[in-house]
């Protein structure tokens, strides 16, 4: 009897997790808004994926380098990931608004 118990909780707990496993996506959410979040996920992901091709580049003297050029060049990849998403990308956010949908269609 106790062991059915046991395992009768530990079910309850894996439904419970499951359940809370994935984020819920309002029904009134539009999709102008979810665009926006793949697109802007989309941004970020781009940025953070150029950063190491500009790493290793050299820096000009007396000019460059510091923690400005640092500043810069953070501002500047994240436009130009922005830049990039907004011009339609490279289907991740196709890939993400896809999956949002998904969700919150309950599948």
């Amino acid at each position: 009897m106790e062991m059915v118990n046991m395992q009768m909780d530990a079910n309850t707990a894996m439904g419970a997790a499951k359940a809370n496993a994935l984020p819920h996506i309002g029904k009134n959410q539009s999709l102008d808004k979810m665009r926006k979040t793949a697109e802007e996920f989309e941004a970020v992901f781009l940025s953070q994926m150029m950063q190491p091709m500009f790493a290793g580049t050299e820096l000009d003297a007396p000019f460059g380098g510091g923690q400005a050029e640092d500043m810069y060049r953070s501002l500047m990849l994240d436009e130009y990931g922005k830049s990039i998403a907004k011009s339609g990308g490279i289907g991740i956010a196709d890939q993400v608004m896809r999956e949002m949908l998904r969700m919150q269609e309950g599948k």
